[in-house]
């Protein structure tokens, strides 16, 4: 058996939650919760062979449903924030859970990272878990019956890939992510700042004081978000700019050189020298969020191990769409109509160097 279930805790309504760990042909081990389809652990080896964890998340479920961060889940409807919890949408005005500020935030008061996922198992040598949840009309204040499917699988190659699949009854928005937090040098190995980054990214979104875009795609050239040369997460993130003064550090959508793809490429590449080991990524969305953590100062929820949070110890990848893309024209399409299809895949690949 590659799939092992266990009973990982007891919400305060009596439901049960459970973990699944799936194991590869290499020993790689990843640990899902059925709650918020959390990424509870991801187990990889380094140069010399030593497995070691590699994401943050908590040891018991009520830090999981009481703490902050969003450690390890699935984000949704709507990843990152729209402004003021505002939009419209065929000529109707909604308005959204106010969450983060004066913004609306992951999904709202109950997103999906709140929710009980339907989990089917599925062993063998690259064992799969598809989680699967019905998002009712009005749903945190969102349009549509959306049927959501997400699909976790572990293949031979260390990779744990991701795929949302999802339609509705009534045209919606739709921003699916997941907000696991990496550090490829080891769970509780402090700064990510030593971490070298690679993102095929050429331009990213400037935001205003909460952390809206503004509306410009701005170019990375010659600006601390060009990744497209390797550099360590460190070596631009105190640097004299707006956009970083603002956020604290990173936490900007940066914008795939060309947009999505058909199929996924590799956009992204996270690497650790001392350990030799790198997380490549994998996807077919056109942007992603790169949050060096800034905000993990909650002393209340120690992470697993009693590992104290403090911040740019963890780095998010969060591949998705842009961030309050209903109001911008110029922004990527989050608009699903009934008769289409939302059909996104990630994966983290993880090897050594």
């Amino acid at each position: 058996m590659n799939i092992k279930k266990k009973l990982f805790g007891t919400l305060a309504d009596g439901r049960e939650v459970y973990s699944y760990t799936m194991r590869n042909a290499n020993g790689m081990k990843v640990k899902i919760l059925n709650y918020g389809g959390v990424i509870a652990e991801i187990k990889v080896p380094d140069k010399k062979g030593c497995f070691t964890d590699v994401v943050g998340g908590y040891d018991c479920l009520d830090s999981y449903v009481r703490g902050d961060g969003y450690q390890g889940s699935l984000i949704g409807r709507w990843g990152n924030r729209i402004a003021r919890g505002k939009f419209t949408l065929e000529g109707k005005d909604y308005s959204l859970f106010i969450n983060n500020g004066v913004n609306h935030l992951h999904g709202g008061e109950f997103g999906f990272n709140a929710k009980v996922w339907d989990v089917t198992e599925k062993d063998g040598n690259e064992p799969e878990l598809t989680l699967h949840i019905l998002s009712p009309d009005g749903d945190e204040g969102y349009p549509g019956n959306l049927d959501l499917t997400v699909t976790y699988k572990l293949n031979n190659q260390n990779g744990l890939s991701i795929r949302y699949e999802a339609t509705t009854d009534k045209t919606t928005l739709l921003n699916l992510t997941n907000h696991t937090y990496f550090n490829v040098a080891g769970y509780a190995s402090g700064s990510v700042h030593p971490l070298v980054l690679w993102i095929d990214a050429d331009t990213y979104l400037p935001t205003d004081e909460t952390l809206i875009p503004t509306g410009e795609l701005r170019s990375v050239e010659g600006t601390p978000f060009d990744f497209r040369t390797p550099k360590t997460i460190g070596q631009d993130i105190n640097a004299d700019n707006e956009d970083l003064r603002i956020a604290g550090g990173y936490d900007h959508c940066l914008n795939f050189a060309g947009g999505e793809t058909k199929e996924p490429v590799k956009r992204a590449e996270l690497y650790d020298a001392e350990s030799g080991r790198v997380m490549e990524v994998y996807t077919n969305q056109p942007c992603v969020q790169l949050y060096s953590g800034n905000f993990l100062t909650n002393a209340e929820f120690p992470f697993k191990g009693g590992y104290k949070q403090v911040p740019q110890t963890f780095v998010c990848l969060e591949t998705q769409h842009m961030p309050d893309s209903i109001n911008h024209d110029n922004f990527t399409n989050c608009v699903l109509k009934p008769g289409e299809k939302y059909d996104y895949t990630t994966e983290y690949r993880f090897s050594v160097r």
